[in-house]
């Protein structure tokens, strides 16, 4: 039996006689006394899990290594690269905008903002907010040459789902025009400082570098030692432009980002900055958290909660995780910046995360009974543990791990 057979089958059974609807979501300790031959079987060398439960943030542990070649532990300050788990977070905060009227949900992108890398194309006029939020506009994922290459839909929007990162950044441009503020800055107004979210960030400084994860390979890959490190690399030259003008990249905007790019280009190894959107703070994947504060984030989505003023609505929640397209043949559903699927005890809501093929990341939540949990790794082959992890504490083997 091979490693991943033998792992598979490891707690198959107390998986699939758990009592799902009632019991806890904080791995028990027969699992956890497993977790790092589980890690180490699949090259992760570091992982944070924290825990919801009853609407709050009940459990967080780190295990591992934030880099395997300084063996600096995982610990309650250690910061992950979220990646598309960005996306969920940057959701609320248009719900947030809408529910101040700022924004439509049924809108047209154009109506607010037209960046120039735009191509001029008439399905480009129909493209909403709501089409973003639940990966409709059409549009690619990410371009290949986004340097030459004008961004344009594939099908009509609203007519079937296309996964893109490009459209969440083009809302992020569009929230720029609306409040004046750079993503971050409004992340930290809206979100992150009400929610008590002090270790998160869209962008990048010195305490972010000190205290964030380095990428590991997947356990298969050829290829020794230390991957690219994309963002933190391109993180890195931007910085050196924001320190000579004395503006934080935490500030910059688009016109930012482009007026900086002739002088990082100058600073960055060939080929690793083509354009603005790669040295901006980016909606879709560039979100960095502790464990701790996604869970709080986490415990926003919980039906039945008291809310603060700043918080989105009872009602505007529900949105979030109610399907927004009926689509034949599709076993999970989109909502608003979050996917949900049906499990025996309901539904649930989830996203997954990926950079550069060295970080992955899972967060799920039942919205019903109060309680979710978030997987953060730095490995490219973390999608194989933080899946156990889930299984583990769940009993729901989820049909999302095949898409």
């Amino acid at each position: 039996m091979g490693i991943a057979a033998a792992l598979s089958s490891t707690r198959a059974s107390a998986a699939s006689c758990k009592d799902t609807a009632s019991s806890s979501w904080i791995p028990d300790d027969t699992f956890l006394a497993e977790l790092s031959r589980i890690m180490q079987a699949f090259a992760v060398p570091g992982v944070g899990i924290a825990v919801v439960e009853g609407g709050a943030v009940v459990w967080s542990r780190g295990f591992g290594m934030t880099n395997a070649k300084t063996r600096m532990r995982v610990d309650t300050h250690t910061v992950f690269e979220d990646a598309s788990l960005s996306k969920p977070v940057f959701a609320y905060l248009l719900m947030q905008l809408a529910e101040q009227g700022r924004i439509a949900l049924d809108a047209p992108l154009v109506r607010y903002r037209r960046p120039d890398y735009l191509g001029d194309h008439p399905w480009v006029e129909l493209i909403t907010v709501r089409d973003v939020l639940r990966h409709t506009t059409g549009l690619p994922n990410w371009r290949e040459l986004p340097a030459t290459e004008k961004l344009v839909p594939m099908v009509k929007p609203g007519t079937r789902i296309n996964y893109s990162g490009e459209a969440f950044v083009w809302l992020q441009l569009v929230v720029e025009a609306i409040t004046g503020q750079s993503l971050d800055e409004s992340m930290q107004a809206y979100l992150f400082g009400p929610a008590g979210m002090k270790d998160s960030s869209y962008t990048w400084n010195t305490d972010l570098a000190a205290r964030s994860v380095f990428g590991h390979r997947a356990h298969d890959h050829v290829d020794a030692g230390m991957p690219p490190q994309v963002l933190r690399e391109q993180w890195s030259a931007a910085q050196r432009v924001a320190e000579r003008w004395g503006k934080p990249l935490s500030a910059w905007k688009y016109e930012d980002a482009e007026r900086a790019l002739p002088e990082v280009l100058a600073l960055a190894r060939p080929g690793l900055v083509t354009w603005p959107g790669d040295i901006l703070a980016n909606a879709a994947a560039s979100l960095r958290t502790t464990v701790q504060d996604y869970a709080a984030f986490l415990c926003l989505m919980m039906a039945g909660r008291q809310r603060a003023s700043w918080e989105i609505s009872e009602a505007a929640r529900e949105i979030m995780l109610t399907p927004q397209i009926s689509l034949p043949g599709r076993w999970t559903e989109k909502g608003l910046g979050w996917n949900m699927e049906q499990t025996r005890d309901g539904p649930v809501f989830y996203h997954s995360g990926s950079n550069s093929g060295i970080f992955k990341n899972f967060a799920i939540g039942d919205a019903q009974r109060g309680r979710g949990i978030v997987v953060l790794t730095n490995g490219g082959s973390g999608s194989f543990v933080h899946q156990r992890v889930v299984r583990a504490v769940t009993g729901y083997d989820l049909l999302s791990y095949d898409l």
